[in-house]
């Protein structure tokens, strides 16, 4: 089978797919989403005309969001790290963690950096703070939350934490967290030496000059 997967290395959503195919052992290749590489942006555009990104490509079969994709994998590839339980209810807890790191830590991160990349008088002061409000309680809910558990769902290493991994990374230079949430810390830290964190996040190093708040030296 042959899997092509339209990203960009430095993609929070795209680490968060990536991640799962080296958990998983599976092959795949990238079709590189920038300026440099216009025949797959347009191949992307045709594909998606929403054009956002991870897409991935597996023998014609087409499945667009970072979520699906693993979902996708998981239920195609019994080998390497089982992301997603058999057990149903424990299913129910990766998948809600999954959705709590994107929508509650990865969004609001999100709204904080495209609001420096916009013109200055377009931007939006109130919408940051509103973010960074968000940030402040789901740090919190997390630092608890996370208290005893080695991965976001319990013991075993899961889709929630390919979620959690860039989500905390971005997060974290975008609006550190702060020292008192020692456990969120630890966690994050934990993300960074995954192995398959540390080759995604190797592999997106050359791009860090394209973070829009400048990426901090010390906290990866």
């Amino acid at each position: 089978m042959t899997i092509e997967i339209f990203a960009h290395p430095f993609s929070s959503y795209c680490m968060k797919a990536i991640m799962a195919f080296y958990e998983k052992e599976v092959p795949w290749t990238l079709r590189m989403l920038s300026p440099e590489h216009p025949e797959n942006n347009e191949e992307h555009g045709r594909r998606w005309p929403v054009r956002r990104f991870p897409l991935m490509v597996a023998d014609g079969e087409q499945v667009m969001e970072a979520t699906a994709i693993i979902e996708w994998l998981e239920a195609h590839h019994a080998g390497g790290t089982s992301l997603i339980p058999a057990d149903a209810a424990q299913a129910v807890r990766v998948r809600m963690m999954d959705r709590i790191f994107d929508n509650y830590v990865m969004t609001p991160q999100g709204r904080c950096v495209f609001d420096a990349i916009r013109p200055e008088g377009d931007r939006d002061p109130y919408g940051v703070a509103e973010a960074q409000k968000l940030l402040d309680t789901s740090y919190e809910w997390l630092d608890g939350e996370m208290a005893g558990l080695q991965w976001a769902a319990g013991d075993d290493f899961s889709m929630a934490d390919c979620a959690a991994a860039p989500a905390l990374l971005y997060a974290d230079w975008t609006y550190e967290i702060p020292a008192r949430f020692e456990t969120l810390r630890a966690y994050r830290q934990r993300l960074i030496e995954r192995p398959s964190f540390a080759r995604a996040l190797d592999e997106a190093r050359p791009f860090r000059h394209l973070f829009p708040l400048g990426a901090p030296t010390d906290r990866d």
